[in-house]
């Protein structure tokens, strides 16, 4: 076989690992929570680490690869991710696991970075454009069936296999990488931003710490006012840095354009809402209507499948309708979708947010398609990937972010629902201990350690709680998914377009796996 199909190999079997790494998890999270019986901020970390380091070295990792070599990066990027999962499946407690999160999180940012530069210096002509082709589908495939094939390993196995079931692939990629894969670097690699960089990934770091720290100590406590005024301070650092540096990790210039800004709004807010509430539907449909991790992956296959369809209609539709148009209407569909999985009651079963997903789910295809275009569309060719990658950054930023934030909210509800339901009774002391067993699915043994004729207030403050408190957070995606169509509508202008017909087919792709 040709030297350019194995590097093609290599690269979607990366890719397809490092994002199916991206579903899969979500639906392994309530058995993660029992085995190391770990509160909700565990829980939020286990995504936030791996969105935040991917966020953090993405553009970085693609200004390496630039100048060391993408052959090279992609093989360290493999082999990080690879080992990472391994210690992902050994970790002994939920500290060890974050840590190990984040470091899947840099393998998977150096991979991400290098797979589109491997294949396009690898292929030409026609080809490209199947290469190209075959790497959308692999990236798609990965989305879509993450969260079946993690629900049928946790259920069939154990949660920790959902990361050993890299290890073959990892090592099988990485062998093909080092002994088929060309070396390829640019002419134009520039110096590294480490100023740019640390102060963006300290900024993040900070932002993302004091937003899982308000569900627990509240919006006024020092624990989360100092995390996120320094987070403040250091990203009015960074773009001070990045307006004097010679080699911007960020092109400041960029958000001169409307349309890339409108481009960054949409990017932020398709992950801030339906994407980050993923994890609380998941617990929903496992900790609140005991499903099992593989009933349960079942059950949110129609929203991915939904994405899938409506993608492919966004990509035809693309060249006829206004860009802003789709973006707008399909968040005003993942909106809308949210909001008709809102309204849960305590004998509201599954078929209560099918609807609802089903909707919002076309909503996000139909944002993610021309949302790819947009990212490079309004910049030239030469600046096509630096635009791609700081689009693909928000997308990441979003996801950290709207874990946490949600979390947050959802969890000072289920605080505030418990304690009202508990007020005059004798477990009113115990309020702040059952509101986290509810919002973490420790409930069962809140009751067994209460005594027998006061349980039936713990279960019925409880599931109160738990379906009150997800509302509110659907609510809230609903308000991010408006805002998301608001602000696409207004920026994104078609007249900011470039004309080109090279550069979108490449970069959209990177968009569309993100």
């Amino acid at each position: 076989m040709a030297r350019k199909w194995w590097t093609l190999t290599a690269v979607c079997a990366g890719v397809f690992m490092l994002l199916l790494d991206v579903t899969i998890v979500s639906v392994a999270l309530p058995a993660i929570e029992r085995g190391f019986s770990v509160p909700l901020s565990d829980l939020e970390w286990v995504i936030s680490a791996y969105a935040l380091t991917l966020a953090a070295f993405l553009l970085t990792a693609g200004s390496l690869a630039d100048r060391f070599g993408r052959r090279r990066m992609f093989a360290i990027g493999l082999g990080a991710f690879t080992s990472a999962s391994l210690l992902c499946g050994l970790a002994s407690d939920a500290t060890f696991l974050i840590i190990a999160r984040g470091v899947q999180g840099v393998g998977g940012a150096i991979m991400f970075a290098t797979s589109l530069a491997l294949l396009a210096d690898a292929f030409r002509g026609r080809e490209r454009g199947v290469a190209f082709g075959v790497f959308g589908a692999v990236t798609g495939a990965a989305v879509a069936v993450g969260p079946v094939v993690g629900g049928g390993i946790t259920t069939g196995l154990s949660w920790r296999w959902i990361f050993f079931v890299n290890l073959p692939i990892g090592v099988a990629a990485l062998s093909v990488t080092l002994l088929r894969v060309a070396e390829s670097r640019s002419p134009h690699a520039t110096t590294i931003d480490l100023p740019g960089f640390v102060t963006f990934t300290c900024a993040l770091a900070a932002l993302v710490v004091g937003l899982i720290n308000s569900s627990a100590d509240g919006w006024s406590a020092v624990p989360v006012i100092a995390p996120l005024a320094a987070a403040a301070a250091l990203l009015c650092v960074f773009v001070i840095i990045e307006a004097r540096s010679d080699a911007p990790m960020l092109d400041l210039h960029l958000l001169q354009l409307p349309a890339f800004d409108g481009g960054l709004v949409a990017a932020f807010a398709i992950s801030a809402s339906i994407f980050s509430l993923l994890i609380y539907l998941v617990l929903y449909l496992q900790n609140y209507l005991g499903l099992s991790p593989l009933g349960a992956g079942l059950r949110v296959l129609p929203l991915s499948l939904a994405i899938f369809a409506s993608a492919g209609v966004a990509g035809r539709l693309t060249v006829r309708v206004p860009r802003r148009l789709l973006i707008g209407s399909g968040f005003g569909l993942v909106g809308a979708g949210l909001l008709l999985m809102s309204g849960l009651t305590t004998s509201s079963g599954w078929a209560h947010l099918l609807p609802g997903m089903i909707v919002a789910g076309l909503g996000a295809g139909l944002v993610n398609v021309p949302l790819a275009s947009t990212a490079v569309g309004v910049v030239e060719p030469a600046r096509a990937g630096v635009a791609s990658g700081i689009n693909s950054t928000l997308r990441q930023v979003g996801i950290a972010a709207g874990v946490a934030a949600l979390g947050s909210i959802f969890a000072a509800s289920i605080q505030s629902a418990v304690t009202a339901r508990l007020i005059g009774t004798a477990l009113r002391s115990r309020a702040s201990e059952l509101a986290h067993a509810v919002s973490t699915g420790g409930a069962a043994s809140a009751i067994a350690s209460t005594p027998a004729p006061l349980r039936g207030l713990i279960v019925a403050a409880g599931r109160s709680a738990f379906v009150s408190g997800l509302d509110l957070i659907m609510i809230v995606g609903a308000v991010v998914a408006f805002a998301g169509s608001i602000g696409s509508l207004a920026l994104i202008r078609e007249r900011d377009f470039v004309a080109t017909t090279t550069a979108e087919p490449v970069e959209g792709l990177m968009d569309v796996a993100s």
